[in-house]
């Protein structure tokens, strides 16, 4: 039995010192050294052994803040892990006291294809850290091959027309990970997000519906339903890549920053459908009667094909196994609702007779949250605006 941690993370603008990242957005050395400070110690808390990144601009800031944080590690193990002179040193206590550092982790950087590197103008990457390795190079999702070209049913007659999506607004990173003796394919995202993409003519200085003076409220709704479709078009292409891994056998693990709640569409895409508790009273694809319904065996055989294919997210299971009525990872105006997740294939599913191992329990950390809705609360904006959440995993049978 092997038992490991896997955890999203959304950093919030991670870059070094006086790099202009978004307009007139930079870092001092001062609030660098602080958000190392900050992101190192949610490290040392978590101390998950995957965990998925978003909004990383330079692999080499990451690389500070895990340095920074095995530096901790260090210490905190020199002052409360005993020697292998102590009697009492095989202790279980002592598994959860240290820290396992990432000294000989892997890491892997997906950059974004739109960063053009021009001051002001980045666009971020995602990252997956892992102290198991990785089975094999990490695969880069972003830059699509063939386009994914949308047509739309007509409705009356006429041409519908289509959506044409041929680059992802950030990468999604693909890692296949050794964990004890089975392997696990982890992917990491950042769909895109609700911020409206509004029109700018070309030659002008900016979108007309971006002047706040002269309010556009149907500018900013078409802002709106362009970034929904990119962000469903995106989901549809993750979940492309996730049938696929199921379909070779391999369990699925996503992580990220879906920009959406478990119950959005964009969600449920990536997620697969939730099949119907039973498929025997629905009039058949091909009906030719009203009579003509799925038989008990296609009814058996749908579900379990649908079961197959779906994931299912981890802290769904949490909620259900505590009790527990709220989960949170982001607040704006006042808005507390979780668009972090992870998700997990059937692999892990509690309703699997034939599962490779469970979930045993979910963390999350979001003390650090607020959006200035209350007057009171504590706000720091070099932290992040999202909280971290982990599942704590064990493959193979209980002990």
């Amino acid at each position: 039995m092997t038992r490991f941690t896997i955890a999203s993370f959304n950093v919030k603008n991670l870059i070094g010192a006086d790099q202009e990242y978004y307009r007139f957005q930079s870092y001092t050395p001062e609030e660098y050294a602080w958000k190392v400070d900050w992101m190192a110690d949610q490290l040392l808390s978590m101390d998950a052994d995957i965990i998925g990144f978003q909004e990383i601009f330079e692999e080499s800031a990451l690389r500070d803040v895990i340095t920074e944080a095995d530096e901790r590690g260090d210490a905190l193990n020199s002052a409360v892990v005993p020697g292998r002179d102590k009697r009492y040193h095989r202790k279980a206590i002592f598994k959860k006291l240290g820290f396992g550092g990432y000294k000989k982790a892997g890491l892997a950087f997906a950059p974004n294809a739109n960063d053009t590197g021009t001051p002001g103008q980045r666009r971020p990457g995602v990252a997956i850290l892992s102290r198991f390795g990785f089975v094999e190079d990490p695969e880069v999702i972003q830059v699509l091959k063939e386009p994914l070209e949308i047509p739309f049913q007509a409705l009356g007659g006429g041409d519908a027309g289509s959506y044409k999506v041929d680059r992802l607004s950030r990468p999604i990173l693909k890692a296949r990970i050794p964990v004890g003796d089975s392997e696990i394919t982890v992917f990491t995202c950042h769909l895109k997000s609700k911020l409206g993409e509004l029109d700018r003519p070309e030659g002008a200085e900016f979108a007309p519906a971006a002047d706040l003076t002269s309010y556009d409220p149907i500018g900013r709704a078409m802002g709106a339903l362009r970034a929904a479709l990119r962000r469903m078009a995106e989901a549809w292409v993750l979940r492309r890549e996730i049938v696929a891994e199921l379909n070779l056998g391999r369990a699925v693990m996503v992580t990220g920053d879906f920009n959406d709640g478990e119950h959005a569409v964009s969600s449920e895409i990536i997620s697969g459908e939730v099949p119907f508790k039973n498929y025997s009273w629905m009039l058949r694809h091909d009906a030719e009667t009203p009579r003509d319904r799925y038989s008990a065996q296609e009814d058996a055989q749908i579900r379990s094909e649908m079961d197959r294919l779906r994931l299912t997210s981890a802290e769904k299971l949490f909620v259900r196994k505590s009790l527990r009525d709220m989960v949170y990872t982001t607040a704006f105006g006042g808005v507390h609702e979780s668009i972090d997740q992870i998700y997990l294939s059937h692999h892990f599913a509690p309703e699997n007779e034939n599962q490779m191992g469970e979930m045993e329990y979910f963390s999350v950390l979001n003390d650090h949250l607020t959006d200035g809705s209350h007057p009171e609360a504590p706000y720091n904006k070099l932290a992040s605006d999202h909280g971290q959440i982990m599942a704590h995993m064990r493959i193979g049978p209980a002990e």
